[in-house]
């Protein structure tokens, strides 16, 4: 009688029991997010603007624009942040690898320097720059004479 019911239990187990989570084939590595995973607080956005002044202005401008003394000096054309279209075509995920990698002139973030938190908080500061700039020009146009 008891074997029975061993039995009985260990199907019953099997039956309703989690399935493994998948594992990876040999070789490959772990999928990354397509989109941002780090949702945007205003602390993390802090972090985000001192990384920005800190690593990356002195090449792309305070805001973003891409026109800095320094980048003419190197030859290379920036994109414009601050154009909401110059991103458009990025994924954040193609953001946070260009920023961890480096691309072409632009050296690698360092692991050191940025967890990969706050370089997520960097991709969603980098794409509020366009944001940021539009909210500046009707209040530009609104102090000029004669509006």
């Amino acid at each position: 009688m008891l074997k029975p019911l061993l039995l009985l239990s260990a199907a019953i187990l099997f039956v309703i029991a989690p399935a493994p989570p998948p594992t990876l084939a040999a070789g490959a590595a772990p999928q990354e997010p397509s989109t941002n995973p780090v949702k945007p607080t205003a602390g993390n956005q802090e972090k985000a603007k001192k990384l920005f002044a800190q690593d990356c202005s002195i090449c792309h401008g305070d805001n973003g624009n891409g026109k800095t003394d320094l980048a003419t000096s190197m030859s290379v054309t920036l994109a414009d942040w601050t154009d909401p279209k110059s991103l458009s075509g990025m994924s954040d995920q193609q953001l946070f690898d260009i920023i961890r990698k480096g691309k072409d002139k632009m050296p690698a973030e360092d692991p050191g320097r940025a967890k990969n938190d706050e370089v997520w908080g960097l991709v969603t500061y980098i794409r509020n720059l366009s944001k940021a700039s539009a909210a500046a020009a009707p209040a530009a146009d609104a102090a000029k004479p004669g509006n």
